[in-house]
Formats: structure tokens, C-alpha cells, sequence
């Protein structure tokens, strides 16, 4: 085959943005085409759109991204609006990938597509074991359908289509927003406003809570890999392993140290704290890749901070 030209959708948002940095820092291919694409691009939502976007562009290769996506309050008001276009857009970036004849498709699925009841460490055979939580139903539904898709384009036309899960991604290039965002990009923007205010810190809940975070960078290079090498139809859990899972009172404490906050740190246990956790085995991922290195988590921290405070004016927040 000759070289690949590799579309990316949701190329400007956190997960695109990383996989941007680390192709142009060296991880590209000589035989690689890398095309970045967002919203402005094209309307995902719109059959018309995408299939102009994909004849404009003819891919041989697609990292599929793109979303609409928010915060646990904006889901459970939407729930519809998240199915309905999620739907719309996931169907026409595959249906066009089908019809233009590209050789594979990678799209990203998340972790609390998992069942609401579940055992643990989660695995890649659980994903339609029983209902996803009710507050994000809509959402969760919709990238299920990529794995269900992925396997009935397989099955019926040959079609090398797969997908990833991704536990917590953080990094540069986040949403920050502390409303609607995700609980590490929210907690760095709130210790940034509570250092430039001079007020204490209050993070919501007993800080109890474990999670598995992934810096968007080590995604990146993982998603690459898969792009290349990974030829299952069955998705991947990319994530650290369940021992470097870390409290969100650990978080914070990382966060602080990053932005050297000296004020007041308040646990605020009147707050909901969310599902305790949500573990996830990595063991599939290190059967293929024993020895990749994670960023250990205080540097990954540490520079998603220092990228913060030098790109505030422009960060999405």
C-alpha cells in the first residue's frame, strides 16, 4: 500500500491536539499524511457534510474523535441531544469511511460507557453486560453503537474498523471549565482562580474517589499504535495500570504542589462524590505492550499546569 492519509476527527480538542504534538515531535512516518480536522470543518451531524469532508480529503486512515461531549450536569439535562447527534455522528464518519473505501478506522469510546452495575477491574467483554449509568444514558449508548457497528461492518463488508477506551484523559488543550468540565482540567482551573484570589480551595466531596488518569500525550502515542498494529475488531482499554489508580485527595494534592497554592485546601463532604470507582484492566493492553512507559502522574500534572498558566487567555474554560 502506498503512503496513508490519516484523517482526524476532533482534531482541535484535547485527545486530537495531543496526537498533533507528539506526530510533529517525531512519532510521525515519512509515508504519513497526518489531516487535522474540527467542527469548522464540517458538520459530523449532516451525512452531506461528512461525505463531501471525507471526498475532499480521501483518507486511507481515520482516528475518530470527534463528540459532543460534557459535563455530568449538561448530560443529564440532554440525554436525547447526546444520543441523537452522537448517533448522527458516528454513523456518517463510519458510513463514509465504508463507502470511500478506507483501510481502518479507530474510534474513541469512554469508560462510563461500562455498566452502571458492574464488578471490577472492568474489561473490554463487559461493555453491553447491562445499562450504563441513568445521568449520561444517552451519550453512553451512542458510542456502544460504534463497538456494535464496528462489528457488522466487519462481519458484513470486511471492514477493519475498531475503537478505543480511554479511561480519564487530562492534559494541554483541555476544557478547564470548572462547571461542566472534567475533575482534573476543573480542579487546576479552581486552584488557579482560588491562588489569584487569595480564597481557599473547596473541592467538592470527601476527595475519597479513585481514578485512573491517562496524560493525553501517552494516549497519543497509544492511539498511533493501535492506528498501526492493532487489528482486532474487539476495542482496547488504553489505560495505567489499576495500581496507579489515584484519589481525587491525591489529585488535588498534585494539582497544589504544580501551582504552588499555600492557601486553605476544604473538602466540601455536603457534595455528592460521584461513583467511588471505576476501575479498569489494562491487561489486555500489556499482553501487546508489556513494556510502554507511562508520564508518571506529579509530570504530567506538572505540565498540564504549566501549560495552563501560560495559555490562560486562550484555554477553554
Amino acid at each position: 500500500m502506498e503512503g496513508k492519509r490519516i484523517l482526524v476527527t476532533g482534531g482541535s480538542g484535547l485527545v486530537g491536539k495531543a496526537i498533533e504534538k507528539v506526530v510533529a515531535d517525531g512519532e510521525g512516518r515519512p509515508d504519513e499524511q497526518w489531516i487535522f480536522v474540527a467542527s469548522k470543518d464540517a458538520d459530523l451531524t449532516s451525512a452531506a457534510d461528512t461525505k463531501a469532508l471525507f471526498e475532499k480529503h480521501k483518507p486511507t486512515h481515520v482516528i475518530h474523535l470527534a463528540a459532543m461531549v460534557g459535563g455530568l450536569f449538561r448530560n443529564m439535562k440532554y440525554n436525547l441531544d447526546f444520543l441523537r447527534n452522537n448517533l448522527h455522528i458516528n454513523d456518517n464518519v463510519l458510513h463514509s469511511a465504508y463507502e470511500l473505501g478506507v483501510h481502518k478506522v479507530v474510534s474513541c469510546l469512554s469508560t462510563c460507557i461500562f455498566p452502571d452495575k458492574t464488578t471490577y477491574p472492568i474489561d473490554e467483554t463487559m461493555i453491553h453486560s447491562g445499562p450504563p449509568h441513568t445521568s449520561n444514558f444517552g451519550y453512553s449508548y451512542a458510542k456502544r453503537m460504534i463497538d456494535v457497528q464496528n462489528r457488522a461492518y466487519y462481519e458484513q463488508h470486511g471492514c477493519q474498523f475498531t475503537s478505543v477506551i480511554p479511561t480519564n484523559v487530562f492534559g494541554p488543550h483541555d476544557n478547564f471549565n470548572i462547571e461542566d468540565g472534567h475533575v482534573l482540567p476543573g480542579l487546576i482551573h479552581k486552584v488557579y482562580s482560588a491562588k489569584q484570589d487569595g480564597t481557599p480551595l473547596s473541592i467538592w466531596g470527601t476527595g475519597k474517589p479513585r481514578r485512573q488518569f491517562i496524560y493525553s500525550l501517552d494516549l497519543a502515542r497509544l492511539f498511533i499504535w493501535v492506528l498501526r498494529e492493532y487489528n482486532e475488531v474487539d476495542p482496547i482499554i488504553l489505560s495505567v495500570g489499576e495500581e496507579d489508580e489515584v484519589s481525587i485527595k491525591e489529585a488535588a494534592e498534585s494539582i497544589v504542589a504544580a501551582m504552588d497554592f499555600k492557601g486553605e485546601v476544604i473538602f466540601d463532604s455536603t457534595k455528592s462524590d460521584g461513583q467511588f470507582k471505576k476501575t479498569a484492566s489494562n491487561s489486555k493492553l500489556r499482553r501487546y505492550l508489556p513494556d510502554f512507559q507511562f508520564t508518571p502522574f506529579s509530570k504530567a500534572v506538572q505540565e498540564t499546569c504549566d501549560w495552563f498558566n501560560s495559555n490562560y487567555a486562550q484555554a477553554r474554560k
